[in-house]
C-alpha cells in the first residue's frame, strides 16, 4: 500500500513560478512509475508529467513541454514538479499517482491517488 500526499500548491501571477511536491509512504515507492494530473473546473482529469521508479525516464504532455520538469528522490520518497512559465490556463487541482503500468498518460493505470493540491494562475 502506498500513500501520497501533495503540496506546495497556491496562487501565482502569469509568468510565475512553483514547486509541487508528492511525498510517498511504503518501501516500495522507487518500483512505481508516478504521475502528475490535473482537473479544472468542468474538465476532464488530464495527464501532466510521468517519471518512472528509477527516475531514468520522463513523459511530459505538449502543453507543459519546456516549462515544467518532473523529478524525484527515491532516498526522500517524494517526487517534484517544477512548473515555470505559468500560465493561466494551467490552472487547476494537481494530482500525484502512483502505479506499474507501462502506459503513465492514462489515469486509469495508476492505483495510488493523492487528495491534490490547487494551484492557480492569476493573469
Amino acid at each position: 500500500q502506498v500513500q501520497l500526499v501533495e503540496s506546495g500548491g497556491g496562487l501565482v501571477q502569469a509568468g510565475g513560478s512553483l514547486r509541487l511536491s508528492c511525498a510517498a509512504s511504503g518501501r516500495t515507492f522507487s518500483t512505481y512509475t508516478v504521475g502528475w494530473f490535473r482537473q479544472a473546473p468542468g474538465k476532464e482529469r488530464e495527464f501532466v508529467t510521468a517519471i518512472t521508479g528509477s527516475g531514468s525516464r520522463t513523459y511530459y504532455a505538449d502543453s507543459v513541454k519546456g516549462r515544467f520538469t518532473i523529478s524525484r528522490d527515491n532516498a526522500k520518497n517524494t517526487v517534484y514538479l517544477q512548473m515555470n512559465s505559468l500560465k493561466p490556463e494551467d490552472t487547476a487541482v494537481y494530482y500525484c499517482a502512483g502505479g506499474n503500468s507501462p502506459l503513465p498518460g492514462i489515469p486509469k493505470a495508476y492505483n495510488y491517488w493523492g487528495q491534490g493540491t490547487q494551484v492557480t494562475v492569476s493573469s
